[in-house]
């Protein structure tokens, strides 16, 4: 899957929430990797501009729109950076203390909140692809309990 197929994907799964988020425009990424003081790779640029306001289960992306958001790069990054992730590392999403993060080649990589793991994505667009199937996978298995439940 490629990002542009990827982000289209992800636009179609946007689910709706009492306050959405809005996306990012240009002047704000340039704003957010000043402050930041990282250069984000080209993906991740690419996914925020045109993909980063989506809400989808689980897997919750950072955004740099809004502040307040449990959601928010700059949070998620300090609460990193505390656990001692790696700066060579940008956490891109948080998940109960643990990092999926993308490194300056473009590669995402988890980090646990124990330390370096070996699971890695070659990409943004293979971690958004396969993120959104492992949610598929967690649907069916919520869908089979409760099937099991009814008998």
């Amino acid at each position: 899957m490629t990002l542009p197929e990827a982000i289209a994907r992800l636009r179609e799964l946007n689910e709706d929430v009492p306050i959405p988020m809005r996306l990012p425009t240009a002047d704000e990424v340039a704003a957010a990797e000043k402050e930041l003081g990282v250069r984000f790779h080209p993906d991740y640029r690419r996914f925020l501009l045109e993909a980063g306001d989506v809400v989808y289960d689980a897997t919750e992306p950072a955004q740099i729109t809004d502040r307040d958001s449990h959601t928010s790069l700059f949070d998620i990054v300090d609460s990193a950076r505390e656990l001692e992730v790696p700066d060579d590392l940008l956490p891109i999403s948080e998940d109960n203390g643990s990092y999926f993060c993308i490194n300056r080649g473009g590669e995402v990589v988890y980090w646990d909140h124990n330390g370096t793991t070996d699971e890695k994505w070659p990409d943004l667009a293979t971690w958004i692809a396969e993120s959104e199937d492992a949610e598929d996978e967690d649907a069916d298995d919520e869908n089979t309990d409760e099937d099991d439940d009814e008998e």
